[in-house]
Formats: structure tokens, sequence, C-alpha cells
């Protein structure tokens, strides 16, 4: 009688970990944005994912709610906060940004971000992914993806009063940003360029030894929020 055992094969086995690990990205990411969508799907998008006073769960299976853990924005321009997440702005108007004004919008990058992100963005390289291979790289060890870490920038010009929307930006990456890092994005207005546009300094900065790990400028256009 023939033996049909196939020998374990170390290229197949470690595919097969590389699909598992990836399709549980996939589905944390996809249980967010389900929890996202839910939010806009009932009403205006703000203060209907979470928990609510009576403790229910809305919009949303209490997996996706805790993954996210989602809390309702104070701003009417976003959809919800996030309890780990904080920012600092005092600009109540869109009609009375100036230069100088400024926002600090300020998280930690963690490993299921990272791993999130590769799933979504299609980018897996190994650096951000595979300890072993990462530690004998220039930076001993993993890193989150440098435009992973640049969204910071987009929260931040998020919370601008207003609807913001990108027109250009430029970057210079300074240094890595590890996983576990807690770094904070500052945009300031540094010009305003008439027809409701204006140009931005944009950092972002470890949020614990200071150092500036990105660099570059922004301009944006600044709408007054829909009804």
């Amino acid at each position: 009688m023939s033996d049909n055992t196939t020998p374990a094969n170390p290229l197949s086995a470690m595919t097969d970990a590389w699909v598992q690990m990836t399709q549980t990205a996939i589905e944390s990411a996809t249980a967010v944005n389900r929890a996202a969508l839910g939010a806009y799907e009932n009403g205006n998008g703000v203060g209907k994912i979470g928990a609510g006073a009576d403790g229910a769960v809305r919009n949303g299976d209490a997996e996706a709610a805790s993954n996210a853990d989602v809390e309702p924005s104070e701003l009417p321009s976003l959809a919800f906060e996030n309890g780990d997440w904080s920012f600092e702005q005092d600009l109540a108007d869109v009609d009375d940004l100036a230069v100088g004004d400024s926002v600090t919008f300020t998280k930690l990058i963690s490993e299921q971000d990272v791993e999130r992100f590769a799933a979504v963005s299609g980018d897996t390289n190994r650096l951000h992914l595979d300890d072993k291979f990462a530690e004998d790289s220039r930076f001993g060890g993993r890193i989150a993806h440098g435009t992973l870490v640049s969204g910071l920038i987009s929260a931040a010009l998020a919370r601008l009063p207003g609807l913001t929307i990108y027109l250009s930006q430029d970057l210079e990456f300074r240094g890595p940003v590890e996983l576990d890092d807690r770094v904070s994005a500052v945009v300031e207005i540094v010009e305003d360029l008439g027809n409701g546009q204006f140009r931005l300094a944009t950092t972002i900065e470890n949020a614990e030894s200071g150092t500036t790990v990105i660099d570059g400028e922004a301009v944006v256009l600044i709408d007054e929020l829909p009804e």
C-alpha cells in the first residue's frame, strides 16, 4: 500500500501562517469599518457607536465595538473618537481660523495598527511584520509603516473646524517609529492663501522623547460643515 503522507514543507507552513495572520487582520479591519459605517447609516455619524448609558452596544456587534474602543465625538466633523486618542485644539469656528492656530493629535501605534494597515494597504514588508527578520535590519526590530504614521497628520487636520480637504502634502521621514511608540501629529497654519485655502506646517514627534520623526507641509481647503 502506498504512503500518501507528504513530508512537512517549512515554506508551506510559513505561507499558511502568513495567510492566517493576514486573514485575521482583514477580519479585524472589516469589523471596525462595519462599526463606522453603522454610525453613518443611523443618523449624523456622531455618538452612534459604543456603549450607551444603559450599557448596550449600538450599531455593530460587541466585538467590533470592543476592538474599536469607540465613543461619541465632541466634534461634529468626526464620527467617533477612541479612548486611547487625545487631541488639543481650542478653535471653534472655521471663520476664525488664522495663522498660528494649531491642532495636536496623539495616539499609540500598536502592533494591531501595523497588522491592520498591512492588510488594508497591501504593504506586507517583513520589516513591519516579522520580528526575526526585522531584528537583523538597521533598526534592530519591527517598525511602523511610514505612511501609517504620516496618516496621523490627516487625523489632526480632521480636528480643525469645518470640513478639511487635502490638496497637497510634502513629507520628510527623519526617523523610525517602533511598535507601541506614542506619537503626536502637530499641524499649524502658517499662511492663509485665501478662498478657504491654508498652508500648514505638519510634524510628527515621538511623544516621549520629543524627537521629530516626520516633517512636512500641507495645503488644505476648509469648507463649512454640511448641514
